[in-house]
């Protein structure tokens, strides 16, 4: 059975959430604060989170970095602000939608249908005929097999998402992907805001590009998209 870890200090609205998401057919595990969540879903490894920002202890911020440390589960942000920049905190962290206070019940749980319908291995949705061996692309070796990137045999961590966004950059370099087909190739058919495209892409620039001077690899096309090539920039 598909499990969903609900994470809210509101006992209300987690019971709320629960009954929906029980009614679909979900196991569904409540926590109302974030280290209770952590102990959760190390014990109980979820399939989804449902995740509020403001939690007593660790907030949502917090618990979904750490999360991410050990789970691939998907995580829907619960935020009661409207402002951009708490969205955009939470994208960067590694959730991968977010809804607004108030919400209905059922819009939750046709996004949750939603997300569940992808698949979560590997590049997390990417859609592509057939898995190419190990290949090296600049100081980069991206090996899909392993779902891993390696510099000089040093592992860089990515979220499946990032991996996904290099995959499919890297696997036409020159070519200029807008924002949409990023969307399209990585996210799925779901409507997200693109501009959690670009929250990915500027935390996939940091793990690559680490150092000053080093290789670039993500090029920006203004007004367009984004496109891969390496380019020494010393």
């Amino acid at each position: 059975m598909t499990k969903v870890l609900v994470v809210d200090d509101e006992t209300n609205l987690v019971e709320l959430v629960q009954s929906y998401l029980v009614r679909e057919g979900y196991e569904v595990l409540t926590a109302f604060d974030g280290l209770e969540a952590l102990e959760l879903a190390r014990a109980n490894p979820p399939d989804l989170v449902v995740l509020d920002l403001m939690l007593p202890g660790l907030d949502g911020i917090e618990v979904c970095r750490q999360l991410r440390q050990f789970s691939d589960a998907y995580v829907i942000m619960l935020t009661a602000k409207t402002e951009e920049i708490d969205k955009i905190v939470g994208l960067s962290v590694g959730a991968d939608d977010y809804l607004t206070k108030p919400f209905s019940p059922r819009e939750l749980v046709a996004r949750v249908k939603a997300m569940l319908r992808r698949p979560r291995s590997g590049a997390a949705g990417l859609s592509q005929p057939e898995v190419t061996p190990p290949h090296k692309l600049g100081d980069l070796v991206i090996d899909e097999l392993r779902h891993e990137v390696r510099r000089q045999e040093e592992v860089i961590s990515l979220t499946a998402r990032e991996f996904a966004l290099l995959v499919t950059l890297s696997a036409h370099p020159g070519r200029v992907f807008t924002r949409f087909q990023l969307l399209e190739r990585v996210w799925g058919d779901e409507y997200y805001d693109d501009h959690v495209v670009d929250v990915h892409i500027a935390n996939l620039r940091k793990k690559l590009e680490t150092e000053p001077g080093s290789l670039q690899y993500i090029e920006t096309v203004r007004g367009v998209g984004y496109r891969f090539e390496v380019r020494d920039i010393k």
